[in-house]
Parts: structure tokens; C-alpha cells; sequence
């Protein structure tokens, strides 16, 4: 299968937040709020602050070990693995929570993004290695968004009854009787049941989510030599209590946010204001915010209290118990892993910029932050119609009205444009205006208004002759609309609605690679990629 692909500035897809825009080209008032440009010489200054921070290497190297148990892997994982016990062995991270079956395309974007971004390292840098890595955010407990996929416009939902962290969730009849579903809306297409194939060896009957979603994306990325984190392990977060017990005890993360905000640019939205305390506890299937009375800790939602003592207590013995929030989730990341750069969406990277002096606060390096990769993928049937409707692939981002209109204006036979009626009328009102004027200063004012009045009959004429000619060509502007559905569902990007399963069951593997051979590392483009 063969793939073209074009690039246009993030701008000209009119898709992308104000506060993206300004990162990726360097605006000077966001410039405080991150560490390191992102760029090569970030890329640089970020592993020499790296390399000052003691990352517990031996314990990351085991416990990859250890959650790789049972998991066919890849000979480049396995020295992947094994490498990052070397000081000059350096990560690239991305990380997603473990939506089912990988949910949005752009959970596939990230990962890819990471494992090109590493390669091009790799030969920039012929002193250092650079490995990929997906953080697994198994911990959030958003079943809602977690547990919904859309495959070709079809919406499925995962109507579980577990509760708590989706992580810790375990695959249940409910899980196992949709993906049967998916299997019959997939395996009529030429790779639906290749697919499907690898999707219920990840998900069988019990299994808990993470674990699920780690052999799942090991099976699609292990020959990229790409590690899966499930950083939910109690040695990891035993070694993190630290920065548990600070946060506890001072609350240290939300006055540093807070401050932060204080001369955070108004124009841009703020993504968290976080909590008192920005932590979770997680037991069985509870996982609720700990808040702070008095000098007690009381756990929302149940009757668990703890006092000082107690918490910190229970910081030593169960740290798994313990879960970052979207304000420390970043610092325990980097926390772990020896990383110089995460990839991120725009939302990601606008609440990460919030964070800075939360690292500070901890003495862990801020990697350089990079925003993921976004593609349009155009099938061959789409290509065709855009071709045949004389519209560019530029032209497709733009408002359906929009499109529409030039459509029936270059169709139609008749008419359209007043533009040089208007000017005519305007010509007439300038020489009335000027005569009238020469007889009574304040009669110009009421000639303006007779010209506003004309103009406004003229445009609103021209509205109406264009709702009659479009009803000529009804066969056309539904291929519009069809287009728009089909490459913008629900009017937004197409990356952050469908699903994986759908393409891969069209193109098989051919698919990934694609996204891979068309991925950038350090520039900032949207990617376009058609079907020949």
C-alpha cells in the first residue's frame, strides 16, 4: 500500500489552541514557563541535567524485569531494557492512560512519535543511546472516557460495574461479549481479523486492564524496540515517598501552582488548578482524594481517617496505596525514568507548562517538552472526491459553508457575486454624498446610512440567490458534507475520535508503518497523509 504525504503549519489547520501556536514558534511571553527549548540544543542542556539527578536505574531495570514476566519481547526491547542501567542511556517518553482497545488514534500518534523521535537521537548523538517509552497512566479512574471507542462512525462503550483506578480493572464478560462486537463490524475487511486476532490475545477474561494494554502495544510496537511502563508497582512508588511524604505534610504542589498561575498569561487557559493535596488513595476499588482536616487526613467518599502518624505510616508500608494527580503524575514519571524529552498533546504540554517550579520544588529535571505528531489520513475513496470537487487538501480544514459556497459559485451558470454592483452603488454614493454635502454638512450622515441600507438589501439579494442555486446542486454538497463527516468526525479532528481498529483492519501493519515513515521528530507540521 503506498502513502504520500504533505505538511502544513499548525495555524493553517485553524484545529489547534493559541497557547500550542505560541510554544512551537517561541513566543516570548510563554518562554518562563518551561525549562528547555525544544530543539537539539534543549535536547542537550536536558541531559546534562539529566545526568546530575541519581535515577535509581538498578530498581527501573528490574522492575522492568519483573512486569515483562509471561510477555513475549522483542530481542531490541529486551536490550532496551538492559541498557538503561548504562548512565549515558537516556529515555523518550510519551504516556496515555489505558483507554481499551488504544481509544483515540492519537494514543497510536504519541507512541509512534516517541520511537521516531529516539532514532533521530540516537543518530545525532553517537556518545549517548536513546530508548522509547510508554508511560502507562493506569491509575485514572475515568471509566467514561477510558471505556469508549468509535470504530467508523460506530460508538461502543464498555458498561462495566468495577470502579476505581481502570488500571487496576479486570477484562469482564461485558469487555470480552464488545470486542466480539468489534469483531463482526471488522472482520469483513481485508486485515479485520488480524487485527481482532491480537486484540483478544491482550484481552482475555480477567486479565487487569494495564497488564492488557501493555501486551497489546508490546505486540503492535515491540519490533520498534518501544518499552511499556506500568509504573503502578509499590517499589517504584516506595522509592517516590519522598516527594509523597513532602506533599503530605506541606501541600508544596499547590502553592507552587498557585504561584505559578498568579502571572500565568491571561490569555491562555488554565488546564488544573490542582488540590490542597494532589494525591490519590487507591485501595481495592476505592481511589479518592486525600484531604487534609485539621491534623487529620481524611480519605473522600469513606470513612478512612488517618492522623499524621498513621499516613505516614501507611506511606512506608503501602505506597501503592498512594496515586500522583495530574500535578505530581509528571514528577513521578521523571522521577523513574533518566528522560530528556516528553511527547505530549497541546493539553498536556499546557497544564506541564503550570509545573515548572513543582520540579523545582523536588530537584527532578524537567525533560524538553514536544508536541506530538498529528496526521489526517485521507483514504483513496476521500482522495478522489476532493480531486473531483476541485478542492485542495488545505481547503478540507475549512468550514463546510465556506466550501460550499465557492462550490456553487464556480458551478453555477449564473451570477453570483455583487461584488461589482456593490462597487457601482458605492461610486453612486460617493458622488450623491459629495453633492448633498456641498448643500448641508449634516445631510452626509444620512447618505451613508442609504448606502449602509442598499448594501445590506444587495447582500442579503445574494444570499437568497445563493440558497436557490444550491439546491441545484443538492448531489454535490452532500459529497462535501460526506467528506467533512468522514475526515472530520463530529467536527474535529479525526485523530481524537476514531480508533485504531478501524485502519488497521483496511491496511494491516502497512498502517503503522506509514504512520511511522511519515513522522517528524523535531519539526512541528501537521502531517497529511492520502492513499495513492
Amino acid at each position: 500500500m503506498n502513502f504520500t504525504s504533505t505538511q502544513i503549519p499548525y495555524s493553517e489547520t485553524e484545529k489547534f489552541s493559541q497557547i500550542v501556536l505560541d510554544y512551537i514558534s517561541g513566543d516570548a511571553e510563554l518562554r518562563p514557563f518551561y525549562k528547555h527549548l525544544p530543539n537539539i540544543s534543549g535536547i542537550e542542556n536536558a541531559i546534562k541535567e539529566r545526568q546530575k539527578f541519581p535515577t535509581n536505574r538498578k530498581l527501573l531495570v528490574e522492575h522492568l524485569n519483573n512486569q515483562y514476566k509471561g510477555v513475549s519481547i522483542s530481542p531490541l526491547v529486551k536490550n532496551n531494557i538492559d541498557s538503561l542501567i548504562n548512565e549515558n542511556v537516556f529515555t523518550v517518553c510519551t504516556a496515555h492512560q489505558p483507554n481499551i482497545l488504544t481509544g483515540h488514534l492519537y494514543f497510536i500518534y504519541k507512541i509512534v512519535h516517541a520511537i521516531k523521535l529516539a532514532s533521530f537521537l540516537n543518530s545525532k548523538f553517537i556518545e549517548y543511546k536513546f530508548v522509547p517509552v510508554f508511560y502507562v497512566g493506569s491509575e485514572d479512574a475515568d471509566i467514561d472516557e477510558l471505556g469508549t471507542i468509535s470504530i467508523d462512525g460506530k460508538i461502543y462503550k464498555w458498561n462495566t460495574s468495577q470502579t476505581g483506578a481502570v488500571g487496576r480493572m479486570k477484562v469482564d464478560k461485558a469487555l470480552v461479549e464488545l470486542i466480539d462486537e468489534v469483531s463482526n463490524q471488522v472482520e469483513v475487511l481485508p486485515h479485520g481479523e488480524g487485527i481482532m486476532k491480537i486484540i483478544k490475545g491482550a484481552y482475555k477474561l480477567d486479565e487487569p486492564i494495564e497488564r492488557a494494554t501493555l501486551k497489546l502495544v508490546n505486540e503492535l510496537f515491540g519490533e520498534y524496540g518501544l518499552i511499556i511502563l506500568l509504573p503502578d508497582n509499590p517499589d517504584l512508588k516506595r522509592s517516590f515517598s519522598p516527594v509523597i511524604k513532602k506533599e503530605l505534610l506541606s501541600q508544596f504542589s499547590n502553592k507552587s501552582v498557585s504561584e505559578t498561575l498568579k502571572i500565568f498569561p491571561e490569555k491562555y487557559k488554565v488546564q488544573t488548578h490542582g488540590r490542597e493535596i494532589n494525591l490519590f488513595y487507591l485501595k481495592d476499588d476505592l481511589r479518592e482524594r486525600i484531604e487534609k482536616e485539621g491534623d487529620e487526613y481524611k480519605i473522600a467518599n469513606s470513612e478512612l481517617k488517618f492522623s499524621k502518624e498513621e499516613m505516614n505510616s501507611e506511606v512506608q508500608l503501602h505506597p501503592e496505596r498512594f496515586s500522583p494527580n495530574v500535578i505530581l503524575r509528571p514528577v513521578f514519571q521523571e522521577w523513574i525514568l533518566p528522560d530528556v524529552a516528553f511527547i505530549g498533546g497541546g493539553g498536556e504540554l499546557a497544564y506541564w507548562f503550570e509545573l515548572k517550579s513543582v520540579f523545582e520544588e523536588t530537584n527532578v529535571p524537567v525533560p524538553v517538552l514536544i508536541l506530538r505528531n498529528s496526521y489526517l489520513f485521507i483514504a483513496k475513496k476521500e482522495v478522489e472526491k476532493i480531486l473531483k470537487l476541485n478542492f485542495t487538501n488545505i481547503d478540507i480544514f475549512r468550514d463546510i459553508q465556506s466550501l460550499n459556497n465557492e462550490l456553487v459559485s464556480r458551478l453555477s451558470e449564473n451570477a453570483i457575486d455583487v461584488d461589482t454592483e456593490l462597487q457601482k452603488i458605492k461610486e453612486v454614493y460617493e458622488t450623491l454624498t459629495y453633492k448633498a454635502e456641498t448643500i448641508d454638512s449634516t445631510l452626509k450622515k444620512h447618505c451613508l446610512a442609504l448606502l449602509k441600507w442598499n448594501e445590506d438589501k444587495i447582500i442579503s439579494l445574494q444570499k437568497k440567490m445563493l440558497r436557490a442555486e444550491k439546491k441545484k446542486y443538492e448531489i454535490h454538497l452532500r459529497q462535501i458534507s460526506d467528506l467533512k463527516n468522514k475526515l472530520f468526525p463530529q467536527g474535529i479532528l479525526q485523530e481524537r475520535v476514531d480508533n485504531l481498529i478501524y485502519f488497521y483492519s483496511l491496511y494491516g501493519d502497512e498502517f503503522i508503518k506509514s504512520v511511522y515513515e511519515n513522522a517528524l521528530d523535531l519539526e512541528f507540521e501537521f502531517v497529511i497523509v492520502e492513499e495513492k
